[in-house]
C-alpha cells in the first residue's frame, strides 16, 4: 500500500503535504479518562476497521467524532461506532481531523472540511483493497462531528485552494450522510456556541456564519440523510436537526429523521438507555436501501 505512514491500520491521509498548515511546536494530546479525547491534531488520519470479508456488504462509513471542534471523543463516538458497523458487514474509517484551535492552521475554519474531503477521496482510492463499493461510501458525524459531516454533505464540491494531487480529482460527494445529535447551524439562535466560537472565532462575520449554517446550503445534490436527535437536548437544540430536515425536504432530498423524547446530548450508542438504544437498528434499516 502506497502510504507515507502506516501503523497497523492507521493512515495519514495527506502524507507529507498537509495543506493550510505551518510548523508549530504544538504536540497532539490524548487524554483517557471515561473516554479517549484527542486535541491539537496536526496530522489527520483514518483508522480502518473492516468486517470479515465473508460478511462484507461493500458499504463503508467515515466517522467524525464530536467534541465541540475542541477535542475528538475518539472512542465514544468513533472506534466504538466503527466496531458496531463491522458487526453489520460495513467497513468503517474513523477520521481524526484537524481541530481549528491549533496554531498550526493558517485558515482554521477551512481545515476540517479539507480533511473530510480528503478522507472520502482516500477511501474511494483504496476501495478495491478494502472490498468497498466506491459508490456506497457515506459520512457520519456526532455533535460537532455532525456539523463536519453535514458540511461535507452540502459543500463536498468546494474547490481546493492548494496544489492538487491526483487523489484530489476524485469525487468527495458522500453517497449518504448520517447525523447524530448534530450541530447544523452557525446562526446565533440555535447554534452550539462552543462549536461556533472554536470553528469560526468569537468575532465571526455574518457571512461566515451563513456559509457554515448547513441548513442554508442544501441543494438537490445533497446526499440522502439520516438524522437522530433527542427533544430534550439542552446542549445542541433539536432545532438544528428540524431545520435541516425541512431544508432537505424542500429540496427533494430523501431523508429520515427520528426525534426521541429523552437522551439529552452525547448519548453515543445509548446502551442501557431504554428504547433509545435501538437507534442503531433504525440506522441499519435505513442503510439497507443503499
Amino acid at each position: 500500500m502506497n502510504n507515507s505512514y502506516s501503523q497497523n491500520n492507521i493512515f495519514e491521509i495527506w502524507g507529507d503535504n498537509i495543506p493550510n498548515s505551518k510548523e508549530t511546536p504544538e504536540i497532539e494530546i490524548t487524554e483517557v479518562t471515561d473516554i479517549k479525547r484527542i486535541s491539537l491534531v496536526k496530522k489527520p488520519t483514518l483508522e480502518v476497521f473492516l468486517p470479515t470479508k465473508q460478511n462484507a456488504t461493500g458499504k463503508a462509513v467515515i466517522i467524525c467524532p464530536g467534541g465541540g471542534y475542541k477535542v475528538l471523543c475518539y472512542d465514544w463516538e468513533g472506534t466504538d461506532i466503527a466496531k458496531w458497523f463491522n458487526s453489520k458487514g460495513v467497513a468503517a474509517f474513523v477520521l481524526k481531523s484537524r481541530l481549528p484551535l491549533s496554531k498550526s492552521l493558517i485558515v482554521p475554519h477551512e481545515a476540517p472540511l479539507q480533511d473530510a474531503q480528503r478522507a472520502i477521496r482516500w477511501v474511494r482510492q483504496h476501495a478495491e483493497e478494502y472490498n468497498v463499493n466506491p459508490n456506497k461510501i457515506g459520512i457520519m458525524g456526532f455533535s460537532a462531528g455532525g456539523h463536519l459531516a453535514s458540511t461535507l454533505g452540502v459543500q463536498f464540491d468546494t474547490p481546493n485552494n492548494f496544489k492538487e494531487a491526483s487523489i484530489d480529482t476524485i469525487s468527495a460527494r458522500p453517497d449518504f450522510t448520517i447525523l447524530i445529535y448534530p450541530v447544523v447551524t452557525m446562526k446565533d439562535n440555535f447554534t452550539h456556541k462552543g462549536s461556533q466560537n472554536n470553528l469560526l472565532g468569537k468575532d465571526a462575520s455574518d457571512a461566515l456564519k451563513k456559509k457554515y449554517s448547513n441548513e442554508l446550503q442544501v441543494t438537490e445534490n445533497t446526499p440522502p440523510t439520516f438524522i437522530i436527535h433527542s427533544g430534550d437536548d439542552s446542549v445542541v437544540p433539536v432545532e438544528n436537526s428540524l431545520q435541516l430536515y425541512k431544508a432537505l425536504k424542500d429540496k427533494g432530498v430523501s431523508s429520515e429523521m427520528h426525534i426521541y423524547p429523552y437522551g439529552g446530548h452525547g448519548f453515543g450508542l445509548a446502551l442501557e438507555n431504554g428504547y433509545l438504544q435501538t437507534w442503531p437498528d433504525r440506522l441499519f434499516d435505513w442503510m439497507k436501501s443503499f
